[in-house]
């Protein structure tokens, strides 16, 4: 690819990141010559969110509403075959 690209950040999310804390309309600096993103939110506020988010239970770290969308038998099949993209996707052993 050439110019900006943004990776794949929901492992992070995921697995108790601040990138999981955002939300609609959160400021993010993107500073390409430093490589550098950050989110405008003071220290306060991402404790807050954090306790709000742990305070979900078994909900925390997850979508408050599912995505609507099809997933097809093979890619169920591939998903129980294969860690998490965090984890490299790797095959997992039986």
């Amino acid at each position: 690819t050439s110019g900006l690209s943004i990776g794949h950040v929901s492992p992070e999310a995921a697995e108790g990141g601040n990138i999981g804390l955002l939300e609609e309309g959160d400021i993010i600096k993107i500073d390409i010559p430093n490589r550098s993103i950050n989110a405008e939110i003071s220290e306060d506020d991402l404790r807050s969110r954090r306790n709000q988010m742990e305070n979900r239970g078994a909900d925390a770290w997850r979508p408050k509403e599912e995505r609507p969308r099809k997933v097809s038998r093979a890619l169920k099949a591939y998903a129980s075959l294969v860690a998490n993209a965090s984890q490299g996707a790797v095959r997992l052993d039986p």
